[in-house]
């Protein structure tokens, strides 16, 4: 059964072994990295883990992102499977990325860990007051255009600005 739980040093070996079956790049949606994070070494890794516990919270803002936000990662019998964002704050960011980024290791995908971890963190929107919430996708990413559409999306639009996308909304209350 999996869990959302707060990112953590502890599992740094889980996290390892999923970063590293993405592969080199910052492609791992939902986990918060910046090209300036080192997440190799334990330090490095510590100093991302203690910049995503700061950034949650209503009054925590990151200045290089210009965002907040809630990362959970996603979490199954001890091995990482996933990570999960929820963004608040500067909007112009929101516009291009979305209000939520998500990601599941490729070993991972096909079991629905998205649609779950998805539901759980409109949860945690709904908690927030938020009314809704907008998801991007790439528009040939079609599966997770079936998971935000499983919780609800509602397409806008597809825009080109640095390739096709996909803009769905989900109504929280």
């Amino acid at each position: 059964m999996p869990t959302l739980i707060e990112p953590t040093t502890a599992l740094y070996s889980a996290w390892l072994d999923a970063h590293l079956e993405w592969g080199p790049g910052l492609h791992e949606d939902g986990f918060g990295l910046l090209p300036s994070d080192v997440v190799t070494s334990p330090a490095g890794f510590s100093t991302w883990v203690t910049r995503l516990l700061s950034e949650s919270g209503s009054t925590a803002t990151n200045y290089e992102t210009g965002y907040r936000g809630i990362y959970r990662w996603i979490v199954d019998q001890d091995t990482v499977v996933g990570g999960i964002a929820l963004r608040t704050g500067d909007r112009q960011l929101i516009q291009k990325a979305g209000h939520i980024g998500y990601g599941i290791r490729p070993s991972a995908r096909g079991r629905g860990l998205a649609t779950w971890a998805l539901s759980q963190i409109l949860d945690v929107a709904q908690e927030l007051c938020i009314d809704r919430v907008l998801l991007v996708c790439e528009a040939d990413n079609g599966a997770s255009a079936t998971t935000i559409q499983r919780n609800g999306g509602v397409p806008e639009s597809i825009e080109d600005p640095e390739g096709p996308l996909r803009r769905y909304w989900i109504a929280i209350r």
